[in-house]
């Protein structure tokens, strides 16, 4: 979309601010100041220091009168005093006041009932680059007297203090839910402005009736929005940029009374690895102008880019607009959605690679938010590790886990939407001995869920998790849908299955007391 000519003006916030300053202008002002380096074929490639990742142990929200009672306190969401924001907050302005800083005004939210009005400054322009990219763009006539209602300020060379401001260290992302203000200091990874905006969604979109959904959405030619919960790694992006198939969104939706809409204007995909085959929309963004590119390695003399290096991390990123995909839907709007679907990688390669859910298993798995991390990925990870997030999102869900669960069950029932459970993981043993599925496979199975051909197929229950299992699909081998089949050493896949069960169980002990107990009993053994 157009928007006005930048300016640099003086500003409530540092010396001055360079306002909503076109992709160009911040590719050269990232140049200028060595923020980063123009790769081969057009996007910006810029590294983000120490934290390639977010700092979720540093995230805090502001315990204040007006939002304190919705939060669900505890080792997601903690509280840091007023006293200890306003005096770091006092001390960020002070710092600022000699920096001249960028800021972009978009919105958040496609649908304009939920709309948010939303200003980020950053420090450096790639960032800027970065919000401009992901948040959704105004028109020219939009900007004039563009007045916003939720700000965020990223400044990662200062330091919170902690033992003055309350925080852990000198990294702090804090959330101020009566102020609409999220201040961001002490990390360079812009992946903390994406989410701390998407965490103060999750908070206001349940009063104005909206589930809000860490999720992706795509709609076919008739209209049939599919909508695709994951954690990072599960395929949500890959699966959801489907070339039959329009994309509205990859990672952050709303679902309201008949609509269901994108909060983002953009898209932040991982490009560790990304194939030219079987990800050709994707991979092909990491080729152009205007993408942004965060620790992805590439040859200082050539500028060609190295997908498949980890040098600098694996969580490898990729930040653009939405209309970079040739499918997408620029509306960013679709109906109420005809199918869900639940993606997890399992690494311990037991769960069934499709399954249909009833009304209680789908809460259940909602709140649990299962998929795995692999051997390697971390320190001291030498084997397959369960991870649990609740609503496939937790470290950005500030309400109670049954309360968002309780809305998705009746939107689930009100509509009369069916739920499938999608293992994106390993099959023939766990990570290491096994194979990861077959994206073709995967691909054919949430097709035939979205089109309803799997409907008519006869099931089977799951011994170990209770699920419905189809005995059949098409382009599919048949063997290949049972899990226990493709093991070598069938009493092994028996000790692992049960070995995950248990730790359901466990995990989804923490929300026994917000939730009903059908749900509670939807589990493995329930």
């Amino acid at each position: 979309m157009a928007t006005t000519a930048p300016s640099s003006t003086r500003h409530a916030l540092g010396r001055s601010v360079r306002a909503n300053s076109p992709v160009a202008e911040l590719y050269e002002d990232a140049i200028r100041h060595g923020e980063g380096l123009v790769a081969a074929d057009g996007p910006l490639v810029v590294r983000t220091g120490k934290h390639t990742g977010r700092s979720p142990d540093d995230k805090f929200i502001v315990a204040e009168p007006t939002s304190e009672a919705k939060i669900w306190w505890g080792p997601v969401n903690r509280p840091i005093s007023e006293a200890h924001y306003e005096r770091l907050r006092a001390r960020l302005v002070a710092y600022c006041e000699e920096r001249d800083l960028y800021s972009q005004d978009c919105f958040i939210g496609a649908a304009p009932a939920h709309r948010r009005s939303l200003r980020v400054y950053t420090e450096t322009a790639w960032a800027s680059i970065f919000a401009r990219n992901l948040f959704r763009r105004p028109t020219i006539d939009q900007l004039a007297g563009f007045a916003p209602n939720f700000t965020i300020i990223c400044v990662p060379s200062f330091q919170a203090d902690p033992e003055t401001e309350g925080t852990r260290t000198g990294t702090a992302i804090l959330v101020h839910l009566r102020r609409m203000e999220i201040i961001i200091v002490g990390t360079e990874y812009a992946g903390e402005i994406k989410k701390s905006a998407f965490t103060v969604m999750n908070y206001l979109m349940p009063d104005e009736g909206v589930l809000p959904m860490h999720s992706a959405i795509n709609v076919g030619h008739a209209g049939d929005a599919a909508v695709f919960f994951g954690l990072s790694g599960t395929g949500k992006t890959t699966l959801s940029a489907d070339p039959l198939r329009s994309l509205i969104g990859d990672d952050e939706h709303g679902w309201g009374d008949g609509i269901t809409f994108n909060f983002e204007g953009g898209c932040y995909a991982k490009t560790i690895r990304l194939s030219p085959m079987y990800e050709p929309d994707i991979f092909q963004t990491t080729r152009r102008f205007g993408t942004l590119l965060e620790n992805v390695d590439l040859d200082p003399g050539t500028r060609a880019l190295d997908l498949a290096s980890e040098r600098f991390t694996e969580n490898t990123r990729g930040a653009y607009p939405l209309e970079f995909i040739g499918n997408a839907d620029e509306t960013g709007l679709a109906r109420t959605p005809r199918t869900v679907v639940f993606l997890t990688a399992d690494a311990f390669g037991v769960l069934p690679p499709i399954a249909k859910l009833t009304r209680e298993q789908a809460a259940y798995h909602f709140i649990s938010g299962y998929t795995a991390k692999l051997a390697g990925t971390e320190v001291g990870v030498m084997e397959p590790k369960a991870t649990f997030s609740a609503c496939f999102g937790a470290p950005f869900m500030p309400r109670h886990p049954g309360e968002y669960a309780a809305m998705l069950v009746e939107r689930l029932e009100r509509d009369d939407v069916p739920v499938w459970l999608v293992n994106t993981g390993w099959t023939g043993g766990p990570f290491g001995v096994g194979e990861r599925m077959d994206i073709a496979h995967t691909r054919a199975m949430v097709r035939a869920a979205v089109d309803g051909s799997l409907d008519r197929v006869p099931t089977r229950v799951d011994r170990n998790f209770g699920v419905a299992v189809p005995t059949a699909c098409p382009d599919v081998p048949a063997r290949f849908l049972d899990p226990r089949l493709t093991w070598a050493d069938p009493d092994a896949y028996d000790r692992a299955a049960a070995s995950l069960a248990a730790m359901f169980k466990e995990n989804f002990a923490t929300y026994a007391d917000g939730v009903d107990a059908a749900i509670a009993a939807a589990g493995p053994g329930g």
